[in-house]
């Protein structure tokens, strides 16, 4: 099946009538692990969903915006920092991050399994533009290869997908320096069921100064 991954398209992946698993899911791990050593500052959750991600940066003393298409997972992100007594600590926004001017950099750039419009790769290389000087971009995302993710019920689409290849080479550039790049491989619950999930994980510090040639 082919998905636009317009904004029409996530409000109804979002429909708060709907019972979707994404929004009762735990952090992913690979942000816990892969951000625990950074100094706290700004950070972004671009494509934030429904906001776990973006809550759990927050109650570690970052000052989060978390920036999404869908209205209805904005919402229902609000409602779940304010459980957590958050209300009012996360700035939302609501936006096409695949074509936002947000017009600001963000110490800690991150985005967790967004699928925009524009493909991958593209969305990827947007979103790097707004980590400061001497900050990071962490990007997650689903592994896309030979017998990877297209064999089972919960195959993902070649558009919501990424290689390591594809996502490094957006990285090697003088001004950045890739800090860590791998595949993996994990099972979660979702919905009573088993599910394993095959991830791209890409973290890259943005220098702030160009080294010499």
């Amino acid at each position: 099946m082919t998905h636009q991954f317009d904004k029409q398209y996530w409000q109804d992946h979002w429909n708060p009538q709907g019972t979707h698993e994404a929004s009762s899911m735990p952090v992913n791990p690979y942000l816990m692990a892969e951000t625990d050593h950074l100094p706290m500052g700004s950070a972004l959750d671009a494509g934030c969903g429904t906001g776990t991600e973006a809550r759990w940066l927050a109650e570690q003393g970052w000052r989060v915006t978390g920036a999404d298409i869908s209205a209805n997972a904005l919402a229902t992100a609000i409602d779940n920092s304010a459980a957590v007594g958050l209300d009012g600590e996360i700035e939302w926004v609501e936006t096409d991050v695949a074509r936002w001017e947000p017009g600001r950099t963000w110490d800690l750039v991150i985005t967790n399994y967004a699928h925009p419009d524009t493909g991958q790769l593209s969305f990827y290389q947007r979103i790097a533009s707004w980590v400061a000087p001497g900050g990071t971009i962490l990007i997650l995302g689903h592994l896309h290869g030979e017998g990877r993710g297209h064999d089972h019920d919960d195959a993902h689409p070649e558009g919501a997908t990424a290689t390591l290849d594809g996502i490094t080479g957006l990285f090697l550039d003088p001004e950045w320096r890739l800090d860590a790049s791998y595949e993996t491989t994990r099972t979660i619950n979702a919905g009573g069921r088993s599910v394993q999930l095959d991830d791209v994980v890409v973290r890259a510090h943005r220098r702030r100064e160009t080294p010499m040639s």
